[in-house]
């Protein structure tokens, strides 16, 4: 039972058409990384695996994850975790670090209202380990505008850990942090890889990719232009057709860097 299947999928976000036809599939167990330049696709994708776009529904064509076409979105949390910036712009400002983990359980942006009282104490506790774990824990209580992006985003990480979900997906992961902050991050990164977590990461940084990944899909113009292990795929050829300048591509210690061709 495959992670995703997509079979010939056309996908929409808005009024643009994204994908056309889209064929895809990623087994449970996978480390894999969605490459490619801003606007070909990648949010796009990851967020019809999120079950937040749908593909046009036709015979013949369908986005299944773990076997099924339809999920609770809560239901599918517990499955899969997901990191964004996108995420981490639609909470207040105001919203504490605590708040955001617990949200993780009801798939929402905070806790607010009558969902409040829905919240249980193990949840409570749930929450505040997980900050814990991820050296979070002294500020369950300091609101998200007092915080650093970097620390922001370990609490979206916290969020999609809570559950402890077996796959975790990130969205261009150090957007907006600074080297120190970058570093940290995909270091736990690889950690919860090495840890054995399933990792589909999108980026169009080819140093974000964590040595564990070993598979890379290479996206352009919503299609799909390489996919395969990522010593074939990250080669100057392909991402200079996929970027459309010249590249050129270097290895250092099992990881790959762009330099202008």
């Amino acid at each position: 039972m495959a992670l995703i299947d997509i079979h010939e999928a056309t996908i929409w976000r808005g009024t643009t058409c994204v994908f056309e036809g889209l064929t895809l599939q990623i087994e449970q167990r996978e480390r894999v990384a969605i490459l490619g330049p801003n606007g070909c696709g990648k949010t796009t994708l990851l967020k019809t695996i999120n079950r937040e776009l749908y593909p046009v529904e036709r015979e013949g064509s369908w986005v299944r994850i773990l076997g099924r076409d339809d999920w609770n979105v809560s239901e599918l949390r517990q499955h899969i975790g997901i990191v964004s910036q996108d995420l981490q712009q639609r909470y207040t400002p105001t919203t504490t670090a605590l708040e955001v983990v617990v949200s993780g359980f009801f798939s929402s942006i905070g806790v607010h209202g009558t969902l409040s009282s829905r919240v249980t104490d193990e949840q409570v506790a749930r929450a505040r380990e997980t900050l814990k774990e991820l050296g979070m824990g002294e500020f369950c209580s300091t609101q998200l505008r007092h915080m650093s992006t970097g620390q922001q985003r370990r609490c979206l990480l916290a969020r999609a850990l809570v559950h402890n979900p077996h796959t975790l997906i990130f969205d261009e992961p150090t957007s907006g942090l600074d080297f120190a902050a970058s570093f940290d991050y995909l270091r736990r990164v690889r950690a919860l890889a090495a840890a054995g977590r399933d990792i589909v990461i999108a980026t169009h940084h080819l140093n974000e990719i964590p040595l564990e990944v070993n598979r890379v899909v290479l996206l352009r113009g919503g299609r799909i232009l390489a996919d395969g292990d990522k010593d074939t795929v990250l080669c100057s050829e392909k991402l200079s057709e996929a970027y459309s300048v010249p590249i050129k591509v270097v290895q250092i210690d099992g990881h790959f860097f762009a330099h202008p061709g």
